[in-house]
């Protein structure tokens, strides 16, 4: 793996405690989305302390929708690592050797980019909705040490902005009908499904909430701005804003994430927390400078920022005008402190395209 990434999973692994990384020894961990962006991440993860952790085995669940079966491959060689075409909408999940005997699960199976959701809205709701619907069925009876979800802080909405921070009891403000709502309404279902069965069969289910994360791992296509403002400055070509500048959002490096992904995991109890990072909320356009800035130092960039309007007439229909979330109770529950902030996570991100010189994966 590329030095960068290398030193995100090391990072990860410093940012659990004996006790936590104690709880993964002899286990056999399932995830859906594997070969996502996040997904990817947990693979790596898993096969860097796979001795360490004492990983019994690790089950991996993709229908390579959007994300990239050619970067598993360097993991496929390990007989405790296995990867396997997959859709939990439709497929039995009972035909997945290993699968009954899972001690943890990641639900990451979803499209997150809102651009490729509105092309593919049914099977967005279908797997936060039915196909967690089916593994909930499945695994309701089984000795699970933890399920987690992975919901969205597009459950939020576009919180008023007395709600900002916003944490975990606000209770959202989301367009049931438009062109964001099969993602932000299917992950507020995905929610209510996971406490009934919660409620019900005392499944042992955490709910994550991630904010924004971007990092090496991002497809260049994905569409989201950390991606588009990372293509135009590989490509040298010029940043477009399709907005006015002024939205703004926290962005969380991805060793954060991934760091605060399995504290939730490994917390010991029923319960939803918002992930992501409290600090440096910017605008869209501070972004961009950020982006500019990096690239100039790195890869000698040159082009400019543009504003344009985007031939996506929905592209900015239901856009939250800002993101940021309050962590209190991640820091008391859990002890999550991220701790890289944008510019730092933006030249790590640079430094490892330009290490990796790859053209479709940031990986």
């Amino acid at each position: 793996m590329n030095s960068i990434v290398v030193q995100d999973i090391e990072l990860i692994f410093q940012g659990l405690s004996p006790q936590e990384r104690e709880k993964l020894k002899g286990s056999t961990v399932l995830i859906t989305g594997c070969a996502g962006f996040l997904g990817l991440y947990f693979v790596a993860f898993f096969s860097r302390y796979q001795k360490e952790l004492q990983i019994k085995r690790l089950i991996g669940l993709d229908n390579f929708l959007t994300g990239s079966r050619s970067v598993l491959q360097q993991w496929s060689h390990s007989d405790r690592f296995e990867f396997h075409s997959f859709d939990v909408i439709h497929d039995d999940i009972n035909v997945i050797s290993g699968a009954a005997e899972a001690d943890y699960v990641l639900h990451m199976a979803s499209v997150a980019s809102p651009t490729f959701y509105r092309q593919y809205p049914i099977e967005t709701l279908d797997a936060n909705v039915w196909g967690l619907r089916r593994l909930l069925d499945f695994y309701c009876d089984k000795p699970l040490k933890s399920f987690a979800f992975f919901s969205s802080s597009e459950i939020y909405g576009d919180p008023d902005p007395k709600n900002i921070p916003t944490s975990e009891d606000y209770r959202g403000h989301v367009a049931c009908i438009g062109p964001r709502s099969c993602y932000d309404e299917a992950k507020r279902f995905g929610e209510t499904l996971c406490y009934l069965f919660h409620q019900k069969y005392q499944m042992p289910i955490r709910i994550i909430r991630p904010f924004n994360n971007f990092g090496p791992g991002m497809k260049l296509n994905d569409r989201r701005v950390p991606a588009d403002f990372t293509k135009a400055v590989i490509e040298n070509q010029d940043i477009v804003i399709y907005s006015d500048g002024s939205p703004t959002r926290t962005f969380c490096y991805v060793s954060d994430a991934v760091t605060g992904f399995l504290k939730v995991l490994l917390y010991d109890r029923f319960d939803y927390f918002n992930i992501g990072s409290d600090f440096g909320e910017l605008s869209i356009l501070e972004l961009a400078q950020i982006y500019q800035r990096v690239g100039r130092e790195i890869f000698g960039y040159s082009g400019n920022l543009v504003f344009y309007q985007s031939e996506d007439k929905d592209y900015l229909t239901d856009n939250p005008n800002r993101r940021c979330p309050s962590l209190t109770k991640a820091r008391n529950l859990l002890g999550f402190n991220p701790r890289i902030d944008v510019e730092t996570g933006v030249r790590r991100l640079m430094e490892h395209i330009r290490q990796s010189k790859v053209d479709d994966l940031i990986w």
